[in-house]
């Protein structure tokens, strides 16, 4: 469904929309808000009428003028929210019309603006999107998956050059994560194809003269971008690449594609030597690329995990000790790192959880103690040190601890149910049955498929719990 203008609205939608706009300059928000709905349920697409409704549900909310000085709120218990996610599978309108319900009276809930802009993609009305995905990424702007979601709405409004900036500006914060990377090459492929005049041929204007001068370079720009290439394209993009190094050896952005394409050939000898070659000319001084490096050297020991003869006598010997080279590089590594960048508590984070895995729980417990200091991985933290305190027999703490992380989490994501679902686990182990069905019920309520929750609530309810 196309977005629209105002203009195209029938004769008296239009006038319901003056009266909207006059209501929103009294400051009669309700009224307004009605009249706008009334609009946005016939005509889902116009977007100035959408924008206006923002202000009115803002103006409602008393934030108007300072919608981020205080946190987004989520209505998690409202039956709004789950109603909105199962009409989003069958009906994205509907999704919206109910996700506005919710927005009708707080403004700043955030589940209901995500559930707004994954309805607004799936009914094709990208602007309509990034009004609530910009909110969004304002309060949470290291937020990767919400960045990528804001750019991919750019670029389906075509407003490309947004979504690269969006994209550059997360690349910045993750400088080495290979999905913003392959985001942001999509974006330019594709921005390339337009200023190559497409866009005007399939307008009607522009001549493939025009286009023919940027044809080969396209094509090349859009054979690099795919994820999985064919074994020739790749082959052929590398030797371009490294024809390149010849007479710019030193190149970071080339050294890094070869590695990428290397990568993707599965070829992890190579894909190390062009990443140890980025490492020995910035000086190794970019941790993420240090991390990078660990992690092509993991997929080493996966893939000599998957090649090993599942039929053969020795196959669990040899799988056992595969696993555990992989386990003690991991760990060896990551200790190496964190000594390396003492301050960095997203490799202390990292640190702790290989530890977790590994029984070290004291170990584990003082790394997390560091990292929850970071706000990105605080409530993650905190949950494992819950897990730690846990194993310890420490069911008090592990209680406290996860009540505090649930006065924090905003939401009722994956994140939250985990910390609901541990809780009540906690509850259980300390004798306190009451306590955990009540922690298992807020689930139910919203996620009867989570792990066992429904099991669980229906056989308190049926006396066998």
């Amino acid at each position: 469904m196309p977005e629209k203008s105002i203009e195209e609205l029938p004769r008296d939608l239009r006038a319901l929309n003056a009266k909207g706009n006059d209501a929103l300059q009294r400051e009669n928000f309700d009224y307004a808000i009605a009249l706008y709905c009334q609009i946005l349920e016939k005509h889902p697409g116009i977007l100035d009428i959408r924008k206006a409704l923002r202000s009115a549900q803002a103006g409602k909310s008393g934030a108007s003028k300072s919608l981020f000085k205080r946190a987004f709120s989520n209505v998690s218990s409202s039956p709004l929210i789950g109603k909105a996610q199962l009409a989003l599978r069958r009906n994205p309108l509907e999704a919206i019309h109910i996700a506005e319900q919710v927005l009708n009276t707080d403004a700043n809930n955030a589940m209901a603006h995500k559930l707004l802009a994954d309805a607004a993609l799936a009914a094709d009305l990208p602007r309509t999107a990034v009004l609530s995905l910009e909110l969004l990424v304002k309060s949470a702007p290291k937020d990767k998956e919400l960045n990528i979601k804001l750019a991919e709405a750019w670029s389906l409004s075509g407003q490309k050059s947004n979504a690269e900036r969006v994209l550059e500006d997360l690349r910045r914060e993750y400088p080495a994560d290979n999905e913003i990377f392959m985001a942001l090459k999509n974006i330019s492929a594709r921005k390339t194809l337009d200023e190559g005049g497409y866009e005007a041929l399939a307008g009607g204007g522009g001549s493939y003269r025009d286009i023919l001068k940027n044809k080969e370079e396209a094509v090349s720009i859009e054979q690099e971008k795919r994820q999985v290439k064919a074994g020739d394209v790749a082959d052929r993009l590398i030797q371009e690449k490294l024809d390149r190094l010849k007479t710019d050896p030193n190149n970071l952005k080339t050294l890094r594609d070869l590695g990428d394409l290397y990568l993707q050939k599965a070829d992890y000898d190579q894909a190390l030597v062009f990443y140890q070659r980025i490492m020995s000319v910035d000086g190794g001084s970019d941790a993420s690329l240090q991390k990078q490096v660990a992690d092509i050297q993991i997929r080493k020991f996966n893939a000599a995990l998957a090649k090993l003869d599942q039929s053969a006598a020795d196959y669990e010997e040899q799988a056992a000790k595969i696993k555990a080279e992989r386990q003690a590089f991991q760990l060896e590594e990551c200790r190496q790192r964190s000594e390396k960048y003492p301050t960095d508590l997203v490799i202390r984070f990292e640190l702790g959880q290989l530890y977790f895995e590994n029984g070290k729980i004291s170990e584990a417990i003082q790394e997390f103690q560091k990292a929850r200091s970071n706000p990105n991985k605080r409530l993650q933290a905190m949950t494992y040190l819950a897990k730690c305190f846990e194993k310890r027999g420490m069911n008090d703490l592990a209680a406290r601890t996860l009540q505090d992380a649930l006065k924090e989490k905003v939401g009722f994501d994956e994140e939250k149910k985990e910390l609901v679902y541990t809780l009540g686990c906690v509850f259980e182990k300390m004798g306190k049955k009451e306590d955990a069905i009540e922690q298992f019920k807020i689930i139910y309520e919203m996620d009867i498929g989570y792990k066992d929750v429904a099991k669980k609530v229906d056989d308190y309810y049926s006396g066998g719990g």
